[in-house]
C-alpha cells in the first residue's frame, strides 16, 4: 500500500519540510495542512509547504488515508483531540517527535481505536517556522519508527516506504528502546565534557 492524501498538521520547520519534501520526492501524493497560526498558515500557503492550507485541522484530515503530527509534543494529545471527529477510520495517525513512549500514549488516548504508528525523523536545523522547512531536510538522515505491538505490516511498510522516499534511512525499534537511545545520545556530550573539566583538574 501506499499513501494517496496526507495532511500534515503544524508547518513549522518539520511540517513544512515534509510537505515540500512529499511534493518534490512522491509528486503524485495530495497534501494538506493546518497550523493554529494564522500567520503560519498565511506563510505556508504563499510558500506553497502543502497543496492545500486548510482553516481547521478537522478540514486537514477529513480525506487522508496519512495524518503526520509535526506539533511540540506537549501538545501531541490535544492537538489530535481538535480533529478526532472528522478523521477517516481507515488513516494512519503518525508523528515527528523526538519522545516516543509519552506521544504515543497520549495519541493513543486521544484516538481510541486509531491506528497509531510513532515516527521519529532525527533532522533539523537551527531555524523554525515556515520560512525554514526545505524539501531535502530528510535527505541521509534517520528516521526511526516505532510500530506499537500489533501494528499494521502493511501500514508499518507504507510509512517505512514514505520516510524512505524522502531520503531517510529508516529503523524500526520500539518506542522504549528509542527512547533509552535518544537519552543516552543527547547526554553523552554533557557526561564527555565533564569527565574533561574533572581529569584536567585531577592533574
Amino acid at each position: 500500500m501506499s499513501f494517496r492524501r496526507v495532511a500534515i498538521i503544524g508547518l513549522g520547520l518539520l511540517g513544512g519540510s515534509v510537505g515540500l519534501a512529499v511534493a518534490q520526492y512522491l509528486p503524485g501524493t495530495q497534501t494538506t495542512g493546518y497550523d493554529a497560526d494564522p500567520a503560519t498558515r498565511a506563510r505556508a500557503a504563499e510558500r506553497g509547504l502543502v497543496g492545500q492550507v486548510c482553516a481547521t485541522a478537522g478540514e486537514a484530515v477529513a480525506k487522508a488515508d496519512l495524518v503526520i503530527l509535526c506539533v511540540p509534543p506537549g501538545a501531541m494529545g490535544a492537538v489530535a483531540r481538535e480533529f478526532a471527529d472528522a478523521l477517516p477510520a481507515g488513516a494512519l495517525i503518525s508523528d515527528v517527535g523526538s519522545c516516543k513512549q509519552s506521544i504515543a500514549g497520549a495519541l493513543a488516548e486521544a484516538l481510541p481505536g486509531q491506528a497509531i504508528i510513532p515516527a521519529h525523523p532525527v533532522a533539523g536545523t537551527e531555524n523554525s517556522g515556515p520560512d525554514a522547512g526545505f524539501a531535502e531536510l530528510f535527505q541521509g538522515r534517520w528516521c526511526i519508527i516505532t510500530p506499537p505491538e500489533g501494528a499494521d505490516p502493511a501500514q508499518v511498510d507504507a510509512l517505512r516506504g514514505l520516510w524512505t522516499a524522502l531520503g531517510s534511512n529508516v529503523e524500526l525499534m520500539s518506542a522504549e528502546h528509542h527512547d533509552l537511545v535518544l537519552a543516552v545520545t543527547s547526554h553523552l556530550p554533557h557526561l564527555i565534557a565533564y569527565t574533561i573539566v574533572g581529569t584536567a583538574s585531577d592533574l
